[in-house]
């Protein structure tokens, strides 16, 4: 009996160690450097097929992702200064790593420096830099449901901090190559995120494609 006893006390203390360890393994900064949504370079020149046709990747989970609503939507604008509509190309599925992956985001490309303005208004959830994404800005839609995501950027606006409410159009940054970008095609990348008002900034998040909601409205 007493080694029935000492077995389940050891066994009881090791799942307990065990379960801290994971606890902090998924709540830690190593955890949130790699669940950042933005391993993205520009666009890469897809490879044709031996059809001759260019090869896409499919969409993934856009049936989970619902897309902002019709208020929303009426809010978003293109978010970089001076960059129409008409003028950006639809990046989301292109394929990243080697096909591993997709982009789920799109590249707006504008000279360095051009302003990035913010696409909706909010808040400043985080500000953050990665090794994929260099210096980045999280901004949390005013009812918590949506991350609007913006990276590569050169600078940050003069006095931008986090916790910040913003306006639509408001100054965030401008536009560069930082992270994984190529220093020859300074862009931003940015990407619409669906989550819960519960979610930290850094947790998966269902991507929706910012390109038809951006151009929904262009002549």
């Amino acid at each position: 009996m007493l080694t029935v006893v000492i077995t389940a006390t050891l066994t009881s203390a090791v799942w307990i160690v065990a379960g801290g360890s994971l606890i902090e393994l998924a709540d830690g900064e190593h955890q949130r450097d790699a669940t950042h949504p933005a391993d993205a370079a520009p666009s890469p020149t897809p490879s044709p097929n031996e059809d001759g046709a260019v090869r896409r990747a499919d969409a993934v989970g856009a049936a989970a992702a619902r897309a902002p609503d019709a208020i929303e939507l009426r809010e978003l604008i293109v978010p970089v200064l001076n960059v129409r509509a008409q003028d950006l190309s639809d990046t989301f599925t292109d394929e990243r790593a080697d096909a591993q992956r997709l982009h789920e985001a799109i590249d707006i490309m504008a000279p360095r420096g051009t302003t990035v303005i913010a696409a909706a208004p909010g808040r400043i959830e985080k500000l953050f830099r990665s090794k994929a994404g260099g210096n980045t800005i999280y901004v949390r839609s005013n009812d918590g449901q949506t991350i609007y995501y913006y990276a590569h950027l050169d600078k940050y606006a003069e006095g931008l901090r986090e916790g910040q409410r913003i306006r639509r159009g408001q100054r965030l940054g401008s536009v560069g190559s930082t992270g994984n970008a190529s220093e020859d095609a300074p862009h931003l990348h940015f990407a619409i995120l669906r989550t819960t008002a519960d979610a930290d900034w850094w947790e998966p998040a269902n991507a929706v494609n910012p390109y038809p909601l951006l151009t929904a409205k262009a002549p």
